[in-house]
């Protein structure tokens, strides 16, 4: 028994598809409870992208008690596939591209790790533009002369790339000292902010007074169904590689409870921040502001924008690592593990960062939610259906755990591609882009992330069946 059990664990090993990154977690690594999930989940929604999402529903014509709906109702959507996608991570210890290869097959796995890994790529860069320009502005109040040069945000932009390349090269350990701190600080952040709108605007009423601009149901049911989407879409990509972390639980019941009660809520408590002060922006400016960093630019206090910029840099930095670095690294990893390790990973996450061009991204609020969020959507919710419907529907949550890293076990399919997936895949991605070039359809995109979650479930299981 145990010659036999020392034979398989050495198969695995030199297996090309292992390395010590994407091994099962040992018990010695389970050690993650509800606190744990809890703070991994305030860590990463206290973010200014948090805050730019629910300004960005200020911007787009919602009044505050819109936009905190729209916030809360995407969030709680969300967890569901979050929950479900976690409990093989916690109960096989599995990250997620290794996960996918039940579904997708130990090569195909590679379409939804790179498909995420991507997604990611161009998180990592619209964090890193944002801590470029809060560096900016930083130089700008303690050298006015600095806003006359022209390539100034170019130029910071490099720095703060430059510092998330350092950590990523020291390695994620590096920067945990600094996920218990910068969520805490950003939360002070948005508490400046919201006590300078409630002095500035006169007080709470004028800034819950704004009235939504919205003049009938079906205009603001036009704008509302893709603002729900990427409310979704804007955690569906830790909704796939959730496994990453839950691999580290010491129990389902832990994380299940860590996370529901963690994520909608503090994404609407903070998200509450921002629409607060946006919609005091529309009282005091004329117009919604729904970047802080350009909000704090106008303070004429340069105490305040130093210490609230330095502190947005902060927490830019650890969300930038925890929420898109981690994945990315692991999914190309698993592109070639022999080759690719974590930190090789991060580096190409790195450069990939910047080939997404963020700039162009965050360059208004209708890219940011109908061509960034929306767009991805129409490709990871399709991921997500299908390994949820392989997981639960089709194993009964039964993985053979050894077969994920052998190129000749059962998850082998045809030459290590499940052709099935990759169809579901295509299927539902297809349906949801539709929208983008039939304007008949065009709910079809608006809705693209339930829309190919839905198409490709019911193809995967379809196919599936009839096999």
């Amino acid at each position: 028994m145990n010659a036999n059990h020392t034979t398989q664990t050495f198969r695995i090993e030199s297996s090309s598809l292992y390395n010590p990154d994407l091994a099962p977690a040992s018990t010695e690594k389970r050690h993650w409870g509800t606190y744990n999930f809890a703070a991994l989940w305030v860590s990463m929604s206290v973010n200014i992208l948090t805050y730019m999402l629910a300004a960005s529903l200020i911007q787009g014509g919602m009044d505050w008690k819109q936009a905190v709906a729209t916030i809360f109702l995407g969030n709680v959507i969300v967890l569901a596939p979050m929950l479900l996608n976690s409990h093989p991570g916690a109960k096989y210890g599995i990250p997620f591209p290794v996960l996918a290869r039940a579904s997708f097959g130990v090569l195909g796995a590679n379409v939804a790790a790179v498909l995420r890994a991507l997604v990611a790529c161009g998180w990592f860069g619209i964090q890193t533009w944002i801590g470029g320009e809060a560096i900016s502005t930083l130089l700008a109040t303690l050298v006015p002369a600095w806003k006359s040069f022209a390539y100034g945000d170019g130029v910071c932009f490099l720095i703060f790339w430059l510092i998330n390349l350092a950590v990523v090269l020291k390695g994620i350990e590096y920067i945990r000292i600094l996920q218990g701190i910068s969520a805490p600080i950003l939360l002070g952040v948005g508490l400046l902010l919201l006590a300078w709108a409630y002095r500035t605007a006169g007080g709470f009423g004028p800034m819950f007074s704004a009235p939504s601009r919205f003049t009938s149901f079906p205009a603001f049911l036009k704008f509302l169904v893709p603002a729900l989407n990427g409310t979704v879409g804007f955690w569906a990509t830790v909704s796939l590689n959730i496994p990453d972390f839950t691999r580290f639980a010491r129990s389902q019941r832990e994380q299940v409870i860590g996370q529901a009660l963690a994520l909608p809520t503090t994404m609407t408590l903070y998200a509450m921040v921002g629409i607060v002060v946006t919609s005091a922006t529309v009282v005091i400016y004329g117009t919604a502001i729904w970047d802080p960093v350009q909000l704090l630019s106008r303070f004429h206090s340069p105490i305040a924008v130093v210490i609230s910029l330095f502190a947005i840099l902060l927490a830019t930095l650890n969300v930038n690592i925890g929420a898109n670095v981690v994945s990315p690294a692991n999914d190309f990893s698993n592109l070639w593990p022999r080759r690719i390790s974590f930190r090789i990973g991060g580096v190409i996450t790195c450069f990939m960062g910047v080939a997404m061009m963020p700039w162009k991204l965050l360059s208004d609020y209708g890219t940011f939610i109908f061509g960034w969020l929306g767009g991805y959507a129409a490709f990871l919710g399709p991921v997500a259906g299908i390994m949820i419907c392989d997981y639960f529907v089709i194993r009964h949550r039964e993985l053979v755990l050894d077969d994920l890293y052998l190129r000749d076990g059962v998850y082998e399919y045809s030459r290590g591609f499940n052709r099935r997936a990759l169809i579901a895949l295509s299927l539902g991605s297809g349906t949801a882009l539709a929208g983008l070039v039939i304007n008949s359809v065009r709910a079809l995109y608006d809705y693209s992330w339930f829309v190919g979650f839905a198409v490709s479930f019911v193809a995967y299981y379809a196919m599936s069946r009839e096999s």
